[in-house]
């Protein structure tokens, strides 16, 4: 089987054997350009030692070097440097906190390098002299969908626990399934993921939240494991809506506007904003269970949900140390999911002002999600609705309308000139002033606003 290689790759790999070493590129690249992928960066392996490695590349940082790592620095086509990372064939000792080996011994032997790796897909290496190393059945499993630890998955799991959110992740992230074996491990185990950093799991989460099958979370939920890292999400599973409105229990409902938003969303977004939204619809309900009362007649109402789900969002995303600016957006997509102003032009204007012009376009999205993972009910009429809100909003983009203070054509300093004083009186007079050209943008024009003073 002949793969293609970079030629960087190919550079690293030649003059490793020249210099009487063996050498490979392994792992998730190797499996990416099987499956016709692109590889997101490419690792090698070898077995010289990371000193002799240094000592035949111009250009090297000691990424890992305790552990066998060295990153050779390579001129790409566009003469930018980009890192390859060079890893000692190794076989890592004990593990004593279900994630880091105590050591590890530099070994000769490819093959029990390849053994200590966690699944069989990311466990095959190749070159051109050799050709595919593929000792534990990866390209059957890539050929069957499977994602399967390598060897004993109770071991793989125990060694370290975060290659349970791993398999998860790849599941995800490929549309594969996950052997019977290796499910039951991660199920057994589930409970090491206690030892995991809440940064380890929320890189694994995010990645699969935002995949293209956010469905597998459903998976982790039968298999105990959201019950550990998310248990929010567990409680949203066990909560029937009892509503015209809804068909499915708050959890299934969540996951249904992930399957809808993951069909469309890789379309128009860029990869941050995707994370964004894929949050805000994975948070946007989880207040509900807070927030239900039930009727005399069984009806279940879920009355300001949205902000009690903005708290929980923000507890959870303060838990799993995402970025600032993440919770920032995403609790406030959470907050306003529901929020569904006339379809005027003016309201729409104000929505912009109020939320600002770009999270009101993300909730687009999610709105759309979260509708068409509900009941039929009202369906056409909610939907009728977004579609006119969204040509609204793009007209409005469209002509540059103002929609905030700092679009008035008058300034404080205007206002100042003629008499106000700086303090609250000129904020109120700027915001009636801002009213205005929300109502009517014809109406910015500095001789008809002072006018108005």
């Amino acid at each position: 089987m002949e793969l293609t290689l970079p030629e960087n790759v190919k550079k690293i790999i030649k003059t490793l054997k020249n210099a009487g070493f063996d050498a490979y590129a392994v792992g998730g690249c190797v499996r990416d350009v099987l499956l016709d992928r692109k590889p997101y960066d490419w690792d090698v392996t070898t077995d010289a030692l990371p000193e002799q490695v240094k000592s035949l590349f111009r250009r090297t940082v000691d990424t890992g070097i305790r552990h066998g790592t060295v990153t050779v620095m390579m001129n790409d086509e566009a003469h930018v440097y980009r890192g390859y990372e060079v890893t000692t064939y190794r076989i890592d000792g004990e593990y004593e906190d279900s994630r880091h080996p105590k050591n590890v011994t530099f070994t000769g032997d490819l093959r029990e390098d390849l053994r200590r790796r966690d699944f069989t897909i990311n466990a095959m290496a190749y070159n051109e002299e050799t050709g595919l190393v593929d000792e534990f059945g990866g390209v059957v499993d890539l050929k069957r969908h499977i994602i399967r630890a390598v060897g004993d998955p109770y071991e793989r799991f125990t060694e370290d626990a975060l290659r349970i959110l791993r398999a998860y992740r790849f599941a995800a992230q490929l549309g594969f399934g996950i052997d019977e074996d290796t499910e039951e491990a991660a199920s057994k185990l589930k409970a090491n993921l206690k030892n995991i950093s809440a940064e380890r799991i929320q890189t694994e989460l995010t990645k699969l939240v935002c995949s293209p099958h956010p469905d597998v979370i459903l998976d982790m939920y039968r298999a105990g494991i959201t019950g550990v890292i998310l248990p929010e999400f567990d409680v949203c599973m066990k909560l029937d809506q009892k509503s015209k409105h809804h068909l499915y229990s708050v959890g299934d409902h969540t996951v249904r506007a992930l399957m809808v938003n993951a069909e469309f969303s890789g379309i128009e977004f860029d990869d941050d904003t995707i994370r964004f939204i894929r949050y805000a619809i994975l948070f946007h309900d989880f207040g509900k269970p807070e927030a239900m009362t039930e009727d005399e007649t069984g009806i279940r109402h879920f009355k300001g949900h949205a902000l009690i789900s903005e708290r929980i969002s923000k507890d959870i995303m303060k838990r799993l140390k995402l970025d600032n600016e993440t919770i920032h957006t995403v609790s406030s997509l959470v907050r306003w999911h529901d929020y569904r102003p006339e379809a005027t032009e003016a309201n729409v204007r104000r929505a912009m002002n109020k939320l600002g012009p770009e999270i009101y376009r993300l909730l687009f999205p999610i709105r759309i999600a979260d509708t068409l993972a509900q009941s039929l009910y009202k369906r056409d009429e909610k939907l009728a609705y977004e579609k006119e809100i969204m040509k609204l909003y793009a007209g409005i983009m469209e002509r540059g309308e103002p929609v905030t203070l700092k679009d008035l054509a008058v300034t404080g300093n205007d206002l100042i000139e003629r008499g106000y004083r700086p303090g609250p009186e000129l904020g109120k007079k700027l915001n009636e002033l801002l009213e205005l050209i929300l109502e009517d943008p014809k109406c910015n024009t500095k001789e008809y606003l002072l006018s108005k003073i």
